[in-house]
């Protein structure tokens, strides 16, 4: 059974900080891509960021030199750091699972999100 959880949410003002974790199990980080993306009340899910088994990374406009997303493949988790926050950036943010970098957007596999809110 392949698992995604999603960790660290929370509430906090403006211009402050989180680190959102990622647990992969059932199956072995190394090899594959891990994506972060957000759905706000009533909005559409969106991308946020992801990073490629290699260790490429690629982010939203929206967040870019906010937000870094990371892996430690040892402990099979990714993480997305938030600095500078905003009310903007309140959402359910969730983490995903594919074999490329390409595919993040369809997602093989999602977890069930964390939420963040950002108040001002």
């Amino acid at each position: 059974q392949v698992q995604l959880v999603e960790s660290g949410g929370g509430l906090v003002q403006a211009g402050g900080s989180l680190r959102l974790s990622c647990a992969l199990s059932g199956r072995t980080l190394r090899t594959h891509a891990m994506g972060w993306f957000r759905q706000a009340p009533g909005k559409e899910r969106e991308f946020v960021a992801v990073i490629g088994s290699g260790g490429t990374t690629s982010y939203a406009d929206s967040v870019k030199g906010r937000f870094t997303i990371s892996r430690d493949n040892a402990k099979n988790t990714g993480y997305l750091q938030m600095n500078s926050l905003k009310p903007e950036d309140t959402a359910v943010y969730y983490c995903a699972l594919s074999q490329t970098m390409a595919t993040i957007e369809r997602g093989d596999y999602w977890g069930k999100g964390t939420l963040v809110t950002v108040s001002s």
